[in-house]
C-alpha cells in the first residue's frame, strides 16, 4: 500500500512537472521594450534616408510629385511622433499606438514604392524629348525610392512581428484571465456562496 501511494505520488508530480513545463514552452511573452527600441532605431534610419528623397519627388516629379511629397511628409512626421513617444515607453507599442506604427511603416514603404514607379514613368519622356540629364536624375530617384521603399518594408515586417507577438501574448493572458475566472467561479459554487454578479 505504501509503495502505490509513493508511486502515485510521484507519477502526479511527474505529470504536474510535466504540464509545467509544456505550458512554459508555449506561453507567449509581450514585446521586450529591447525588441521595441530595436524597431524604433531601424525605423529612425529608414526615415533619415527616405526624407531627402520626398524633397527630391517634388521638385523632380512636378505638381503630382508636389501632392505626394505632403501626404509623405505627413506620414514622416506622424512615423517621428511615435518614435519619439516609443523610446520613453517601449511598452506603449503594447496597445493601439503599435498597430498604428505598424500601418505607417507600411503606408511609408508603399509611397516610396509609388515614387520609384512615379520616377520611372517619367524617365522615358525626358528621354524622348532629348533631356538625358533630367531622365538620369529620375532614373537616380527611381532606385533610390525602391531601396527605400524595400528597407522600409523590412522594417514594418519586424514590427508586424512584434505587435503579431503583442496579441498572442494579450490573447493568452485574457485566456488564462478566464480559465482563472471560471476556477473561482466554480470553487465559490461548491463552497455554497455564489458569485456576486
Amino acid at each position: 500500500m505504501a509503495i502505490s501511494k509513493v508511486y502515485l505520488t510521484a507519477v502526479a508530480l511527474l505529470t504536474v512537472g510535466l504540464a509545467c513545463v509544456a505550458n512554459a514552452q508555449t506561453e507567449k511573452d509581450f514585446p521586450a521594450d529591447h525588441e521595441v527600441v530595436l524597431v524604433l532605431t531601424q525605423t529612425e534610419r529608414a526615415i533619415q534616408q527616405y526624407k531627402p528623397l520626398i524633397d527630391q519627388e517634388e521638385i523632380q516629379i512636378g505638381k503630382g510629385g508636389a501632392d505626394a511629397a505632403a501626404t509623405d511628409r505627413q506620414l514622416v512626421s506622424s512615423l517621428e511622433k511615435a518614435v519619439k513617444t516609443l523610446k520613453v515607453e517601449p511598452q506603449g507599442f503594447n496597445g493601439p499606438l503599435g498597430f498604428a506604427f505598424f500601418e505607417w511603416l507600411d503606408d511609408a514603404s508603399r509611397n516610396a514604392a509609388l515614387c520609384a514607379s512615379s520616377g520611372s514613368s517619367h524617365v522615358a519622356a525626358q528621354l524622348i524629348a532629348g533631356d538625358t540629364s533630367k531622365a538620369s536624375s529620375l532614373l537616380h530617384l527611381a532606385q533610390s525610392c525602391n531601396d527605400v521603399s524595400t528597407l522600409i518594408y523590412t522594417v514594418s515586417e519586424n514590427a508586424g512581428s512584434l505587435y503579431q507577438q503583442y496579441v498572442e501574448a494579450e490573447q493568452q493572458l485574457a485566456a488564462h484571465g478566464a480559465q482563472v475566472a471560471a476556477t473561482c467561479a466554480d470553487i465559490l459554487k461548491k463552497k455554497g456562496t455564489a458569485p456576486k454578479r
